[in-house]
């Protein structure tokens, strides 16, 4: 994970900017420009094409730019480059800082010949190939090498020892190996030279091998060590405790096997600790209970056995806590309820048993509890007590008795409850229906009887939920019998309870509704647009977990993938429950995605409309942020405009045109906070199974304040926002005069809009207003002819 993940800071990152030449996005930056470019140009940056004199569309980088002899930080990032980086970059000699990420660059990397000076190399995000030739030793000053999310492969060359100021190597997501012959990760030993190395991250590569002895010498300032996802074999080595400065350590995802080994706990000051899914055996050792800095430990899908340490409730910074899918036994520690700032408890699939109450009344902050298959067999009434915090609590596949207990119903965060394959007896509590965010509940298999309730959330739930009990009763839609009726009272004792109870009823009822028809004649007066009341806030989403969304993604598999923006990718996914959506990713390591993230949930967290993309939830933890989004199988504006297979007649362009109008009007004047989308283009347009528009997207919005009257945005120029569909209109239609007209009338609404001046410009409202009726007019002399 990179540094700035975890608050810090990447000392290249700020350029003074003021004096330097600026280049546009996709330039060819031909000879012709760079005779124009000042003869003391020490910086060369990437920038917008409206922003500067020269606007090409070429997207290499020409071998010329190794003329510029005194350049010293060359920043092309994330600017639609193609083609191979010129070996003349790697001539120049007062070259201190080269950032190439995020576009599509190919080929070999160039021998780096004269880069004595150079302090930072970054190349993430491209395609390129081939190997890290042993040339980069000559780049002896350098502190920063990012190539992930390559095409590298080869071995990782022996002479990275000679970057003796290096600080960030990453080579994540390339396809390097190690040493066949001796499947040791040698490379270990030539960084073992880097004294101030603090950031290894070689994840996502077929390595294989094992990790050496010698890991233990590398640098004692090393903080991140991640290496997940490289088919690691072996045990761990003792030795791994020197790295005494380390706070995360990620060995997920591979085949280590062999015991975690006692030494562990040199690691004094890690914070996160990742060993889940690989072949762990033996117990868990208590020497973990030292790292009194554990944030994160996640031991999950290995074979580790025998009991849970009960000095695991001495770490006080414990948050999450994952153990789930071993062979862990005996009871569950009473220490570990009092971590009363935990957020995350898994101990799922494992053998623990016992009747002692699980007292988690006092975890203040827990979220998600699963306990599921296990062998756990308390009273459940004395076992659970109201964390209001609770969104996920799943004790499925236990041997848990007694009643569902009343208190359940103050658990008012609760979105998941799974009760299902106990011996749970009683009624289910009417208390539940007060869970208005409830979406997963299972009570089935179990000895429960009585009526099921029917309000809220139960109206959502089906014969699955409540299948294989003793004698519950209900709606014939739950495949339950009715329940018969329990009222049996004389006529009188009936005539009696209306005069008490029902004429007062009555008249509270008469009285609400003269003042909804007084409140209706009100909000009459001006437009109101529909709002799906039913609908929850940002406040009360659930939380997803990312295997959650993994396996609805199929890993977010390529299968999966329907396109990607300026922060990130978006694929489509299937949740447990059957529900088609599309989960937005945010990339953590563009600049600003922490932002965007933050952003679109602050402007979404109290606005819904039906021309709006709904959020449906959200998932977000120190390396990962997605939001869990509705699917719109029609796809984007974008491919209705610009796809040759896609074709939109102009009644269906005025309903689009309506619909992201009415969304405009909503953000603008529709709520307390007005909110500025800033990024209206076809691509952020999402289209239902009936054509109707959303507007998605907020990455960039901006929320006014109550003193806020205006607001300038920068105007941000996309080619194709305005380029006309040619088969729109044609001589040769019967109706060519009825659609020159429609067409001219909106082109005359969209100047109006353009004004300069913002006091000229249309409100949405007006413009909401004028759309419908130059439809209503389209459609009247169509009938007409």
């Amino acid at each position: 994970m990179p540094p700035y993940l975890m608050g810090l800071a990447d000392p290249w990152d700020s350029l003074p900017l003021s004096d330097t030449p600026l280049i546009p996005s996709c330039f060819p930056l031909p000879i012709s420009l760079l005779s124009l470019l000042p003869s003391n140009t020490s910086e060369l940056q990437g920038g917008n094409c409206s922003l500067s004199p020269f606007c090409y569309t070429a997207c290499e980088i020409p071998e010329e730019i190794g003329n510029l002899l005194i350049l010293e930080i060359l920043y092309l990032a994330d600017t639609g480059l193609t083609g191979r980086i010129p070996a003349s970059i790697f001539n120049i000699s007062s070259l201190t800082a080269i950032d190439l990420h995020n576009n599509s660059l190919s080929g070999n990397l160039p021998p780096m010949a004269g880069l004595q000076k150079l302090g930072k190399l970054v190349l993430w995000g491209n395609n390129l190939s081939g190997n890290i030739l042993n040339s980069i030793s000559n780049a002896s000053m350098l502190m920063i090498l990012d190539v992930s999310d390559n095409s590298f492969s080869g071995l990782i060359p022996n002479t990275l020892g000679n970057l003796r100021h290096l600080e960030w190597f990453q080579i994540r997501g390339n396809h390097f190996i190690t040493e066949p012959a001796t499947h040791e990760w040698s490379f270990l030993s030539s960084l073992a030279n880097c004294k101030n190395l603090r950031f290894l991250y070689v994840s996502l590569n077929p390595l294989n091998g094992i990790l050496p002895t010698y890991i233990g010498n590398l640098s004692t300032t090393l903080q991140e060590l991640l290496a997940s996802d490289c088919e690691l074999q072996g045990n761990i080595p003792l030795e791994v405790a020197n790295l005494s400065n380390m706070f995360l350590l990620d060995l997920s995802n591979n085949k280590i096997s062999g015991s975690i080994p006692a030494t562990i706990g040199g690691l004094r000051n890690v914070q996160s600790l990742t060993l889940q899914t690989n072949e762990l055996q033996g117990p868990i050792p208590e020497k973990i209970c030292g790292l009194e800095r554990l944030y994160t430990l996640s031991l999950s899908f290995n074979k580790l056995s025998g009991p849970m340490p009960a000095c695991l409730g001495n770490l006080t910074s414990l948050r999450n806590l994952y153990l789930g899918s071993n062979k862990l036994s005996y009871a569950i520690p009473s220490t570990l309820w009092s971590l009363k700032d935990i957020l995350k408890i898994d101990l799922s699939s494992n053998y623990f048993s016992g009747s002692h109450p699980l007292d988690i009344g006092h975890l203040r902050a827990l979220m998600c509890l699963n306990l599921s298959k296990n062998l756990l067999m308390s009273d459940m009434v004395s076992t659970i007590g109201g964390p209001e915090t609770l969104v996920s609590l799943d004790l499925s596949n236990n041997k848990f008795h007694g009643h569902i207990p009343e208190s359940f119903g103050g658990l008012i965060s609760l979105e998941f409850l799974d009760l299902c394959n106990n011996n749970l007896s009683g009624v289910i509590p009417k208390s539940l229906e007060k869970l208005s965010n409830l979406k997963y509940f299972n009570v089935s298999y179990n000895r429960l009887e009585g009526e099921i309730p029917t309000g809220r959330c139960f109206q959502n739930f089906s014969y699955g939920s409540f299948m294989k009990n003793y004698a519950l009763c209900g709606p014939s839609r739950l495949l339950v019998p009715p329940c018969k009726s329990s009222i049996h009272r004389n006529s009188k004792l009936t005539i009696l309870r209306v005069l008490r109870y029902g004429l007062p009823s009555i008249a509270t009822i008469v009285v609400t509704i003269i003042f909804t028809i007084i409140y209706r004649k009100r909000q009459s007066r001006s437009i109101t647009l529909p709002v799906k009341e039913d609908l929850l806030s940002l406040k009360t989403w659930r939380r997803i977990s990312y295997a959650e969304l993994s396996q609805a993604t199929d890993g977010f598999g390529e299968c999966n993938f329907l396109g990607s923006g300026s922060f990130g990718s978006v694929y489509k996914g299937r949740l447990s429950d059957g529900m088609n959506v599309a989960i937005k990713v945010f990339n953590l390591q563009i600049e600003g995605a922490f932002r965007s993230f933050d952003t679109e949930c602050e402007a979404m967290r109290n606005i819904v409309h039906r021309n709006l993309v709904k959020v449906i939830t959200c998932c977000s933890n120190v390396d990962f942020k997605a939001l869990v989004l509705d699917f719109m199988p029609n796809g984007s504006l974008e491919k209705w405009l610009h796809s040759e297979h896609y074709f939109l007649d102009i009644l269906q362009r005025i309903n689009i045109m309506i619909d992201v109008a009415s969304a405009l009007e909503y953000l603008h004047a529709g709520q307390p906070t007005p909110i500025i989308h800033c990024d209206l283009k076809p691509s952020n347009i999402l289209l239902d199974e009936d054509m109707v528009a959303h507007l998605g997207d907020f990455g960039i919005a901006k929320l006014l304040e109550e003193d806020d009257f205006m607001r300038q945005t920068m105007t941000l120029a996309t080619i194709g926002y305005m380029a006309p569909d040619a088969t729109l209109l044609r001589r040769e239609d019967e109706y060519f005069i009825i659609k020159a007209n429609c067409i001219s009338s909106i082109m005359e609404l969209a100047l109006k809009c353009s004004a300069e001046l913002p006091e000229d410009r249309n409100n949405m409202a007006d413009v909401v207003a004028m759309l419908k009726k130059i439809k209503h007019k389209f459609l009247i002399s169509i009938e007409q002819v």
